[in-house]
């Protein structure tokens, strides 16, 4: 088993590396940066992404046709951790949610004029895009079949009629991915389509305000009440809503993980870099055996994390959907990113808890982990499924 990474990768990993400590991270402590949702400032933002392109270091997860550099998603795995040790690092190099997930879905998913259209301001970062499928009560969550909101087929348009909400990004968002329901059927009764943010009949009722900062464009709540899409802005075919909703959080689902894995690094790194000062009962706090504990099993879980992480990456590359594996990740690293900033806020006392570093915001950052792109006790239960259907080839080797 060679965990090692190509020259090309590790160049590019090291670079990331360099650009977010030279960057990204000086732009952390001054409160100026940051908007009122404390969430770097999008004049700010725009400085850093011009330097992130100089560096020819753009939106690295997409093919080269598309202006990427087409690492791969094990090379993503690598790089991703590395830019996300900032919060913001993912949006200096437009590998940020949602736009990240919906420019890969949109990439496997249009033919040419579509990405055109639609995916290729994305990835310019000229728009930025949001995907439109979670519902208040009774629709869907966590279970698309549950889906309330509408599609009807008007001629050449579809007549959409509904009610979204949690909808990251959606405040100045341009392009839109619309989950809506066509049929009864219960594999084919639901379709995807796209439209802009300028056709009439929706409106965003409200930006819902939440525990933690907040993405550029907020959780939004989103009414339709006859938006028309063209038919020629379906996704695939009518019936792939629920094949496209796979495909666009399968591998997001993953960069998550990517990403949390880098701040539960940063972390342990505010936290080790502490406790190797601070003095206590006549001695380092990093020579005491407690603190030992806490810093080593965390930094164990947040191995284990890359692991699994990387296990999935590679199977995604090798061309399986890897189910299985993207939960096992999505599990274990929204629980590690909890506990590793849980330990870092402990081993820093009052500062951690204090504004006077990134431990308190990546707390409240942190809650969301076990809830989105799938609960964990959803992710749960399918691994439970295939465990009741493998049975003992659950663990086999190999695959």
């Amino acid at each position: 088993m060679d965990f090692s990474l190509s020259p090309e990768i590790d160049d590019y990993r090291t670079r990331i590396r360099a650009f977010v400590a030279d960057n990204v991270m000086p732009l952390e402590g001054d409160p100026a940066n940051f908007d009122e949702h404390e969430m770097i400032r999008e004049d700010v933002l725009d400085g850093m992404r011009a330097k992130a392109r100089q560096a020819g270091l753009w939106a690295f997860q997409m093919p080269k046709s598309l202006g990427g550099q087409e690492v791969g998603r094990a090379g993503m795995a690598a790089c991703y951790e590395e830019m996300a040790r900032s919060p913001f690092g993912p949006l200096a190099f437009n590998c940020a949610a949602p736009d990240d997930g919906n420019m890969m879905a949109l990439d496997r998913t249009l033919d040419e004029v579509g990405k055109e259209r639609w995916l290729k301001p994305i990835v310019e970062g000229r728009v930025r895009s949001a995907f439109a499928m979670t519902e208040p009560m009774p629709g869907s969550g966590s279970d698309p079949s549950s889906m309330l909101t509408t599609a009807e087929k008007k001629g050449g348009k579809w007549v959409v009629n509904g009610h979204k909400w949690f909808i990251t990004g959606a405040e100045g968002a341009q392009h839109f991915i619309l989950v809506a329901k066509t049929s009864d059927h219960a594999r084919k009764g639901l379709t995807a389509f796209l439209f802009h943010a300028d056709q009439p009949g929706w409106r965003i009722e409200r930006r819902i305000p939440i525990m933690g900062p907040q993405e550029h464009g907020g959780h939004c709540e989103m009414v339709f009440e006859g938006l028309e899409i063209p038919d020629e802005n379906r996704i695939l075919e009518v019936g792939d809503g629920l094949k496209v909703t796979q495909i666009r959080l399968g591998v997001a689902r993953l960069t998550h993980c990517m990403r949390w894995l880098g701040l539960s690094k940063r972390a342990l790194e505010i936290a080790s870099q502490y406790v190797a000062e601070r003095e206590s009962f006549g001695m380092k706090l990093a020579e005491h055996e407690g603190v030992q504990w806490m810093l080593g099993g965390a930094a164990a879980d947040i191995q284990a994390g890359r692991l699994l992480t990387m296990h999935a990456a590679w199977k995604l590359d090798q061309g399986d959907f890897a189910h299985k594996e993207v939960s096992m990740a999505k599990i274990h690293v929204a629980d590690t990113l909890h506990k590793a900033v849980d330990t870092a806020i402990q081993l820093t006392g009052a500062l951690g808890y204090s504004k006077d570093t990134l431990l308190e915001w990546m707390y409240r950052y942190a809650r969301q982990a076990r809830l989105v792109d799938g609960a964990s006790e959803v992710h749960k239960m399918v691994l439970a499924r295939y465990f009741m259907n493998e049975g003992i080839d659950f663990w086999a080797w190999g695959n």
